[in-house]
């Protein structure tokens, strides 16, 4: 089934159930009022907004509505808890090879992992506000997945178990504001602005056979000023696998219901389908030709991030953001 929050003039917006081809909503009160009822009593509310769905699907709802991305919120406005890893260790390889810095082997076998801002998200049409355009405004593609309660302790094949729904995200990064923060040696805080996510999010169910191996085999498909920037598929690199950074996340303590785990930024070896940042086209410049040529994205840039089925079919509906002066 398919879950989005939509505006309601209140922080946390009102859950509806999406059909399949994202054209058709409709309002369940009885059922949840907001998104993060839905992990906080899964076991019971699951199936009957499943039951909604199966006769959303059928035409069987009267009180349905059109649904309209732009007035989707994140499908959690807020979570208590925002974990995003960085699956994709080629990528991280790239961008240090690009400064002539190794790899340390531990990237290989321990999941890199940063808690990030959780308290605002912003939908998948919400303008991308930041103060100055010299602060390396970039874009980064991701998939996430949202669990239930995850006992501390868990292993990585129990975890698999506690993923309930998926999106897709802009994890939007400040570059030039990082290397500061990072030398700090206390992770990132400024250079992370507000985070967008997909209008909807999905069970796993709905990606068939593209979800296995806690993976979306997938491509996911990034396009700046309607340049595509890159395709790279989602389930091929993915070093850790969403039940791996979930057990990583909760090993020394519970995850709460509504927790949401984020792959980081999504990454093919070799590069040959694109990327899913800029940072990773300039380091391949820089490799290449000794400097980065592609600029971050300034005012007016406008990115689009979505995933599609086999068939052609927009999954999670389109990121779509305008970057505007804050």
């Amino acid at each position: 089934m398919k879950l989005a929050s939509i505006k309601n003039n209140t922080r946390d917006g009102q859950l509806v159930v999406v059909n399949k081809n994202l054209t058709q909503a409709v309002k369940v009160p009885n059922i949840a009022q907001t998104m993060q009822d839905a992990p906080d009593n899964w076991a019971t509310l699951a199936p009957k907004l499943e039951q909604v769905y199966k006769q959303l699907q059928k035409g069987q709802i009267i009180e349905s509505f059109e649904f309209e991305p732009q007035n989707a919120m994140a499908p959690i406005p807020r979570a208590y808890h925002w974990a995003d890893g960085s699956a994709y260790v080629t990528h991280v390889e790239l961008v240090r090879k690009a400064r002539n810095a190794e790899l340390p082997p531990s990237f290989w076998t321990d999941p890199l992992m940063y808690m990030g801002a959780s308290d605002a998200f912003i939908g998948a049409h919400d303008d991308i506000q930041i103060e100055k355009e010299e602060w390396g405004i970039d874009f980064e593609s991701e998939v996430a997945v949202i669990t239930d309660d995850v006992p501390a302790g868990t292993s990585s094949s129990e975890a698999k178990n506690h993923i309930k729904l998926i999106a897709i995200v802009n994890d939007v990064s400040l570059r030039n504001l990082i290397p500061n923060e990072l030398s700090k040696q206390f992770g990132f805080y400024q250079s992370k602005p507000w985070t967008a996510f997909s209008p909807v999010a999905v069970t796993p169910d709905e990606l068939e056979d593209a979800w296995k191996d806690a993976k979306v085999h997938l491509p996911l498909v990034s396009t700046l000023n309607n340049k595509k920037i890159g395709s790279p598929n989602a389930g091929i690199d993915m070093v850790f696998d969403f039940g791996q950074l979930i057990a990583h996340a909760s090993k020394s303590r519970s995850l709460m219901a509504g927790t949401i785990i984020g792959s980081g930024t999504v990454a093919n070896k070799g590069s040959k389908d694109g990327s899913s940042c800029l940072a990773e086209v300039r380091c391949l410049e820089i490799i290449a030709k000794g400097q980065a040529e592609t600029p971050f994205m300034k005012y007016g840039d406008n990115i689009k991030i979505e995933m599609f089925d086999n068939n052609g079919a927009s999954i999670f509906g389109s990121i779509d953001q305008k970057v505007v002066q804050n």
